[in-house]
This record gives structure tokens, C-alpha cells and sequence, in this order.
């Protein structure tokens, strides 16, 4: 006969209930989610629309692809046109991709274990998350964000000042030598962790 688990006492019992403060912030990102879904249709509706000759969508694929503040707008549906929709629309996806990796890793990490291990759809990533897993899986999703962004800009470079291009490079390497120093740390504890455990 196993022992029964010990009972915590009030105070430390309250201070772990706490954790359940986070639910609403994952609630909201859900929401934030169902956002990005519709928007993600709006754009795609619009994309269709344009390529079938509807001439609002047209007039509203133009205005989501003209650069800010530099006076040109695409004056027709080509090839470059509908690769700038289609990587926003994949900026879209993978916003959505990095929300679901915080809603779901955060709420197993940090609030409630989901119990889905016998589930079959359960994410691989999802079966050893931890604090640091989830740090580098985000780290990675927000390179790939700003790797779309910085390709849009690449695209329509001409349209942009060398120091926005440089700005944008500089910000983006940022990014990588970040996900760089987090993976090597990860790493770093990993392996101070198993020595530990051998000795």
C-alpha cells in the first residue's frame, strides 16, 4: 500500500494555486488565435477574389502590399504581387503555430499537466516540454517570423532606404545569435544536469 501524498500546508497550498492566475492570459491568447484565423480568411478571400478579377479585392490586395510611406502601389495582380500575400499569409501561420507552442506548452509547463500522452494527436514536441524546450521551440518560431518579414522586405527592396535594410538584417541576426546563446545554455545545463546525476 502506497502512502498517501502529503498534504501541503495553507500557505504554500495557496501560493501554488496561483498558477491558475495564468488560465485567463491563455484564454486570451485563444482569442487572439480565432483573430488571427479570420484575418488569415479575409486575406485569403481577397487573394482569390483579386485572381478571379473582383475589383475591390484587387483594391484591397494593393493596399495590404504597398509599402508603407513610399508613395507606390502595385498597379496590377503579378507574380511578385500575390508572393507578398501569400508570405503574409504564412506570417499569419506561423504566428498562429508559435501561439499554439505558448498556449499549450505554457499551460502544460507552468499550469496543469493536459494528460495527453495516450491521445493521438498529441504534439511530439509536446512529450518532454519543459521551461527550456519551450524557450528554444519559441526562439525558433520567431526566427522563422522574422525570416518571412525580412524576405518581404528583400522583395520590395527597392521601395525601402538602405538603413531600414540594414536595420531589418542587423535585427534578424539578433534574433539567431539569441536562439544560438539559448541553445547552447539549454545545452550547457543539460550536460552540467547529467554529470551531475553520474557522480
Amino acid at each position: 500500500m502506497t502512502d498517501p501524498k502529503p498534504k501541503l500546508r495553507p500557505l504554500p497550498a495557496f501560493i501554488f494555486m496561483t498558477r491558475w492566475l495564468q488560465l485567463p492570459l491563455y484564454l486570451g491568447l485563444i482569442l487572439a488565435q480565432c483573430v488571427y484565423v479570420f484575418h488569415f480568411w479575409v486575406e485569403l478571400k481577397d487573394l482569390i477574389g483579386a485572381a478571379m478579377g473582383n475589383e475591390t479585392a484587387l483594391q484591397h490586395i494593393f493596399q495590404a502590399v504597398a509599402v508603407p510611406n513610399s508613395g507606390s502601389m502595385p498597379t496590377k495582380l503579378n507574380e511578385t504581387t500575390i508572393m507578398l500575400v501569400v508570405l503574409g499569409l504564412i506570417d499569419v501561420v506561423m504566428i498562429s503555430n508559435l501561439l499554439v507552442m505558448v498556449i499549450i506548452g505554457g499551460y502544460e509547463t507552468f499550469v496543469s499537466r493536459m494528460n495527453l500522452e495516450s491521445h493521438p494527436d498529441q504534439p511530439e514536441w509536446l512529450s518532454h516540454v519543459n521551461a527550456s524546450v519551450l524557450k528554444t521551440k519559441l526562439a525558433m518560431a520567431i526566427i522563422g517570423i522574422s525570416s518571412i518579414h525580412l524576405l518581404k522586405t528583400f522583395i520590395n527592396a527597392a521601395s525601402y532606404e538602405p538603413k531600414v535594410l540594414i536595420a531589418q538584417t542587423v535585427i534578424h541576426v539578433a534574433f539567431l545569435l539569441s536562439a544560438m546563446a539559448i541553445a547552447y545554455t539549454d545545452r550547457l545545463t543539460t550536460l552540467t544536469h547529467q554529470d551531475s546525476k553520474s557522480h
